[in-house]
C-alpha cells in the first residue's frame, strides 16, 4: 500500500504527518486515507476541518455531544480534577465524586433504578449489565438462568458479550459464533410503519416472540431480555405502540430481567432524560454513556434497580467482594468531573425540555424530504430521525457515498449501511435545523 500523508494546515507552519500507523475503528481505511476527512476544532454546533471549512454536526458526534461542543465548563472541571487528583484506583479506594455523580445520575433514571456502576463505554456497560443479570439470579437460587434475549437489527457494542446480543450481521460474522445461549426476536422494522413519525401502529405482536422463546426454552433458563427503546445504530428504530409494555408484561409473568440499552437514547435525546420514562416502562437495568459527559470523557454507567442491588449483595459472606467485576478506569476522577459538570449544564440550559420543544420542527424538516427521489423511508422521535436510502450497487455503497459528500458539504452525519441517521446537539436553533435540511436535499438529490 502506498504511504499515504496528510498535510496539518491548520499549524502556524504546515507539517506532514503519517496516515499509515493509526489503524482507524469501523472505517475503511484505504478509503479514508486515500480521501481523509480531518476535523480540528469544535464549537457549538460545528466542527472545523483542516482547511478551515466549517461543518454543521447533525448527529452529536456519535450521538453524544448533547450539550453542543466546546463547552468551557466541561473542560475547566476536568483541567481542575485532574490538577487535584488525576487517578485512584476503583478498587478498595474512593474519591468523592464518584459517589456524587452517582447520586445525581440516580435522581435522572426512574423508578428505583437507584443503584449506579460506572464503566468506560457503553460496550462495557452492556457486558456488565449481563453479568449484574447473572450474578442476581445466582444469588436467589436460580443459576440455571444463563440465556439471554435480544432482537435482530439491534446494536449492544462490541465486547464479546455485546457482540453476542447483537442482531447486525456485519458486527457478528467475522468473530465466530460468539457467545452461546443467546435468542434474537424479529425486529420491528415493518413495511406498514414506513414514513411514521413516532410509534407505528402495527407489529406490537411481534413482542410475543418472547413468550415463543419461553416456551421453547423454559423461563427458568432465561435471565434478561435487552432492548433499545429506539434502536440507534441500525438506524433510529422506533418501538410500535404497545411493544415495550408487552415485553415488560412478559418478563414480569416469567422472572425474567427486562435491559433496556439507552447509551444512545440517553440523556434528552427522546425529549426526557431516557426513553424509559419517554415511552413509560421502567426496566430493571439500565446501560448508558456517551452523553453522560457530552463526549467530553470516556464513561458510562449500569443503573440497577435497588432489589437487584440488594440481592446480590445480600448474598455474599460479610467482608466479601458482592460483585466481583470492575475496570481500572471505573469512576475515573476526570471522567466524573465532567459527567457532573455536564449533568449542570443540561439542568441549567433546560436541554432535554428544549430538545423535546424542538423535536417537532426538527421532524418537519425531515418529513419534508418525503419527495426526494432517493429516500425509501423515514423514522423519527424526539430529537433523533433516519433516511433509509434506496440501495445503489452494494450494499451501503449509497450510504457511504453519501457521509462523504455530505461531509464535502458541511454536514457531519452517522450512516449504517443504506441510513442516514440524524441526531443534533439539543442546543440546536431552528435555523440551524433549516441548514441541516437544506444539505440533505441537495446532497440526497446528487447521490
Amino acid at each position: 500500500m502506498d504511504h499515504a500523508e496528510l498535510t496539518l494546515r491548520d499549524q502556524p507552519q504546515p507539517r506532514q504527518v503519517s496516515l499509515d500507523e493509526y489503524w482507524m475503528p469501523f472505517t475503511p481505511n484505504r478509503d479514508f486515507k486515500s480521501d481523509p476527512k480531518i476535523v480540528v476544532r469544535a464549537e457549538g454546533m460545528y466542527y472545523w476541518n483542516d482547511r478551515g471549512a466549517k461543518i454543521i454536526d447533525a448527529s452529536s458526534g456519535l450521538f453524544c455531544v448533547n450539550a453542543g461542543h466546546g463547552r468551557k465548563e466541561i473542560a475547566e472541571a476536568v483541567h481542575r480534577q485532574l490538577s487535584e487528583l488525576d487517578f485512584i484506583a476503583p478498587f478498595l479506594r474512593a474519591h468523592p465524586k464518584s459517589f456524587e455523580l452517582a447520586q445525581r445520575v440516580a435522581e435522572l433514571t426512574p423508578g428505583d433504578l437507584n443503584r449506579i456502576f460506572f464503566v468506560n463505554s457503553g460496550s462495557e456497560s452492556v457486558d456488565t449489565a449481563m453479568k449484574v443479570a447473572l450474578a442476581y439470579h445466582h444469588a436467589r437460587g436460580q443459576g440455571g438462568r444463563a440465556m439471554f434475549v435480544s432482537r435482530e437489527r439491534a446494536y449492544h457494542g462490541v465486547n464479546f458479550g455485546g457482540v453476542s446480543l447483537s442482531g447486525i450481521v456485519n458486527n457478528r460474522r467475522k468473530f465466530g459464533p460468539t457467545l452461546p445461549g443467546i435468542a434474537h426476536m424479529r425486529h420491528t422494522h415493518l413495511k406498514e410503519n414506513f414514513f411514521t413519525r413516532g410509534e407505528g401502529a402495527h407489529g406490537a405482536e411481534l413482542a410475543d416472540d418472547l413468550q415463543r422463546f419461553v416456551t421453547l426454552y423454559g423461563a427458568e433458563n432465561i435471565a434478561a431480555c435487552f432492548i433499545e427503546p429506539i434502536a440507534g445504530s441500525t438506524g433510529c428504530l422506533v418501538p410500535p405502540k404497545g411493544y415495550l409494555q408487552r415485553v415488560r408484561e412478559i418478563c414480569d409473568q416469567h422472572g425474567i430481567l427486562l435491559v433496556f440499552d439507552e447509551v444512545i437514547c440517553g440523556f434528552g435525546r427522546t425529549g426526557k432524560a431516557f426513553g424509559a420514562q419517554s415511552f413509560g416502562v421502567t426496566p430493571d437495568i439500565m446501560t448508558m454513556a456517551k452523553g453522560l459527559t457530552n463526549g467530553a470523557q470516556p464513561m458510562g454507567a449500569v443503573a440497577v434497580s435497588e432489589r437487584i442491588h440488594d440481592t446480590i449483595v445480600a448474598a455474599a459472606q460479610e467482608g466479601a467482594i458482592e460483585f466481583f467485576h470492575g475496570y481500572t478506569y471505573s469512576g475515573h476522577p476526570a471522567s466524573c468531573a465532567a459527567g457532573l459538570a455536564t449533568l449542570d449544564v443540561y439542568r441549567k440550559e433546560g436541554l432535554f425540555e428544549r430538545g423535546a420543544e424542538l423535536s417537532p420542527y426538527f421532524l418537519d424538516g425531515i418529513w419534508s424530504l418525503r419527495d426526494v427521489a432517493a429516500v425509501a423511508d423515514l423514522r423519527g422521535y424526539g430529537m433523533f430521525a433516519a433516511i433509509d436510502l434506496h440501495p445503489k450497487g452494494a450494499p451501503g455503497a449509497r450510504g457511504h457515498a453519501l457521509q462523504k459528500k455530505l461531509f464535502d458539504n458541511g454536514l457531519h452525519l452517522k450512516t449504517t449501511g443504506d441510513s442516514a441517521m440524524i441526531a443534533p446537539p439539543l442546543i440546536a436553533e431552528r435555523s440551524h435545523i433549516d441548514i441541516i435540511v437544506e444539505c440533505l436535499r441537495k446532497t440526497l438529490a446528487a447521490v
